[in-house]
């Protein structure tokens, strides 16, 4: 894996041909002071993570490369420094979180979110003690599990205001009319693989997770699994998007971006074993073999899909909860939040 914000140079085949050795302007910062015609690079940030896969489907299948511009594309681990770079002007069109992507909104950056990569891609896990009792309690299984064990229920998964965080409050309080962090208590916990750690130690007792850990947790035999999917309870739960600032969008490369992001969430659909292996190149074999990729993409949670509108209904309800828990100053509007434009333009 790649540092933070480390280059993953891919230049437009025709641009090699064509223009060899003209320098490109790289300046993206300085992209919405030049007309649409200077726009001679486009930056795009991406995490190696697996609501991203149209992301490795287009530089695997070469589908950026095809683009009027030439891309420089820039991994990220976290959604915070994705935002950081927006602040600074680096970065054209991002592949993440939706609640980083409403910070970008909210901060006044002059963005949208033109597509959506997955929907209901979470899983609320449990462990099978608690399971065994939900059938008959539901929403008292937490106190019963208390009660015979002498602690709350621990849940573990991402910061607060996270997605896997606030689908796990939305479940809890609105769905179960619990309080999180009195009825269950929740530790927050940095990334994918810290959380399966987390439950492979016995460290937690469930968890608000996306693929592949909920494949892995198969495989492995680990006796947290499945207690709820967001497809039950959070119709259009949003996760990673594609965050487009103005000049692109208002640029005809923004079409074409947005083009090669359907081509590749048909191909995800139409070609799953050639997505495994391409998810499994740009991951890393050893965090995500091809075996395991391919699994999950038969899994619940593997729902990708290109037009925002699929998002629309959980997109409000995790606007609502990023401002109340102090991630925006705003509560952002389907309006402020989505251009539909862009797809209806390219659909």
């Amino acid at each position: 894996m790649t540092k933070p914000g480390s280059h993953v140079d891919i230049s437009r085949r025709t641009f090699l041909e064509g223009a060899a050795g003209t320098t490109a302007i790289g300046l993206t910062g300085l992209a919405g002071c030049l007309g649409d015609d200077e726009l001679e690079e486009l930056t795009v940030a991406y995490m190696p993570i697996y609501p991203d896969m149209q992301y490795f489907v287009m530089q695997e299948e070469g589908y950026l490369d095809e683009l009027s511009v030439s891309v420089d594309a820039r991994e990220f681990t976290d959604g915070p420094s994705i935002v950081q770079a927006y602040a600074s002007g680096e970065i054209d069109v991002g592949l993440f979180g939706i609640i980083p992507s409403m910070i970008v909104i909210d901060r006044g950056i002059p963005a949208k979110v033109v597509a959506t990569n997955i929907k209901e891609p979470m899983m609320i896990m449990a462990h099978e003690d608690l399971r065994e009792l939900w059938d008959e309690h539901e929403a008292e299984t937490f106190a019963e599990f208390e009660a015979e064990y002498g602690r709350p229920f621990r849940f573990g998964t991402f910061p607060e205001g996270s997605t896997p965080d606030i689908l796990l409050r939305y479940w809890l309080s609105d769905i179960h009319g619990l309080t999180p962090g009195e009825d269950v208590e929740i530790t927050e916990i940095g990334g994918a693989n810290a959380v399966w750690q987390a439950m492979a130690n016995g460290e937690i007792d469930g968890t608000s997770i996306m693929e592949p850990v909920p494949t892995i947790a198969e495989e492995e035999g680990s006796p947290i699994g499945r207690l709820a999917i967001a497809s039950e309870f959070m119709p259009g739960q949003p996760a990673a998007v594609v965050l487009m600032n103005d000049t692109t969008r208002e640029h005809e490369v923004g079409e074409e971006f947005l083009e090669a992001h359907i081509r590749a969430t048909e191909f995800i659909n139409e070609e799953p074993d050639a997505t495994a292996q391409h998810a499994s190149t740009v991951i890393g074999e050893s965090s995500l073999p091809v075996e395991r990729a391919r699994k999950a993409l038969d899994s619940p949670l593997s729902n990708f899909v290109s037009d925002p509108r699929e998002i629309e209904e959980g997109t409000e309800i995790f606007a609502e909860y990023a401002h109340e828990l102090g991630r925006t100053d705003e509560r952002l509007s389907l309006e402020d939040v989505f251009d539909y434009d862009l797809y209806e333009s390219v659909s």
